[in-house]
């Protein structure tokens, strides 16, 4: 990807900030719904609990995550953008592996409490 490991993380920490004019201007500017993505689709997955929170998510999410993903590898390598009209909208851009990676945070933390 086009994106740098300064920039991931940067939208990871955003991820969990309200949203305000300038977080969704910045979402816009940082280019990953041109790719079709979603923003928790670039939390990388070698971060602690992030594949066990990937297990936990139904297979239709997952599924659609790594078509996501692959997509936009496939468009990056070729230096293309999806059509205006398929970039990911605001409205589409949802959480959906927030929650369950806070979850399974919190039970590694507890764990290591024991």
């Amino acid at each position: 990807f086009e994106f740098s490991m300064a920039l991931r993380a940067s939208l990871t920490k955003l991820a969990a900030a309200e949203s305000s004019g300038f977080t969704n201007w910045l979402r816009g500017a940082s280019g990953y719904r041109k790719y079709g993505l979603k923003r928790e689709d670039l939390i990388q997955e070698d971060l602690p609990g992030v594949q066990e929170a990937l297990r936990r998510l139904p297979q239709a999410e997952v599924d659609a995550r790594y078509f996501r993903l692959k997509r936009a590898i496939g468009l990056s390598v070729t230096h293309h953008y999806l059509p205006k009209d398929q970039w990911t909208q605001p409205s589409e851009d949802t959480i959906y592996l927030k929650p369950i990676l806070d979850q399974v945070l919190k039970e590694l933390d507890d764990a290591k409490k024991f």
